[in-house]
């Protein structure tokens, strides 16, 4: 138990550094975010995608010769990329500490669909937790002044595009019976892989070109190539995804989603010491509203 603890924080942490890295590729390193997700999901998909072939080539076969399963996985394919796109636009219009806060609203996107599907009210706890996630949204976008947004309109949107897309790919998995018939790791490495099908168009659809994008990754120095490598795919991506699975295969969902809260805390705290990004009291008190609000929606089973 212990043990999956530890890894289930390790990787919410690893996720924080990932936020990181999106905000310096995006801001010091002149990348797109439609660009940075794009190289995200090809290279960290890609080499997930392989470990799976060379670990469980049977499960991979199994998912890719059944239609069906093919057509789940490009849902949960579409799921993935969104969020990673709606969360990379968020980083570089706010920042990384701010957009993972905002990303959490997915529980509560996820408890709004679970009481629309199933025809019933939310619980006084769930009523509850939707309003201190609202009240922590309005003090990160108004930093206390409710007649105003002190962040961008756009960067509000994608924000809470990213919660909204982060419900959906724990939703869809979920719905569609992926985890329970091939194990969370191959689904969601297949997952990641087919998120390059969505990637590409979705990077040429915002004005992005294969030459753009070859001049802006040619400008790249080995500092910047060693974030996005080492930063973003293989401890970010890779391990973020693969040290939190694992950990909540161990612990539960529901000790997982408490313990995933430490996501916003890391993004914070490094954006803050590698790349200097100035936070406020009414932002500290939006990530602590919204970490509370994630404690208190979770559900008491399994």
């Amino acid at each position: 138990m212990w043990l999956g603890i530890a890894f289930t924080l390790l990787g919410g942490a690893l996720w924080g550094i990932s936020g990181t890295s999106v905000q310096f590729l995006t801001t010091a390193g002149g990348a797109p975010p439609a660009l940075v997700t794009f190289m995200r999901v090809l290279l960290g998909g890609g080499l997930f995608f392989l470990f799976l072939l060379a670990r469980k080539p049977g499960v991979v076969r199994a998912m890719f010769t059944d239609p069906r399963t093919v057509g789940s996985l490009l849902l949960f394919a579409f799921a993935l990329y969104s969020n990673q796109l709606c969360y990379a636009q968020t980083v570089q219009i706010t920042n990384a500490g701010t957009a993972t806060v905002l990303q959490m609203l997915g529980s509560v996107f996820i408890m709004l669909f679970v009481c629309i599907t199933g025809r019933k009210l939310p619980r006084a706890k769930e009523l509850a937790g939707l309003i201190i996630a609202i009240v922590a949204t309005l003090l990160i976008a108004t930093q206390g002044d409710f007649s105003t947004l002190s962040i961008p309109l756009d960067g509000l949107l994608w924000g809470i595009g990213s919660g909204a897309t982060t419900a959906l790919y724990i939703i869809a998995p979920k719905r569609t019976g992926l985890f329970d018939r091939f194990g969370s790791m191959p689904a969601v490495g297949a997952g990641m892989f087919l998120s390059t099908l969505f990637a590409v168009p979705g990077y040429l659809a915002q004005g992005g070109t294969f030459a753009s994008a070859a001049t802006v990754l040619g400008g790249f120095g080995w500092f910047e190539w060693a974030v996005f490598l080492v930063g973003l795919v293989i401890v970010g991506t890779i391990g973020g995804y693969g040290f939190y699975l694992h950990g909540v295969s161990v612990v539960g969902s529901v000790r997982g989603s408490l313990l995933g809260a430490i996501e916003p805390v890391s993004a914070t705290a490094i954006a803050a010491l590698w790349l200097g990004t100035a936070f406020t009291g009414f932002d500290l008190a939006g990530m602590v509203l919204m970490c509370a609000m994630v404690a208190l929606m979770a559900t008491d089973d399994d």
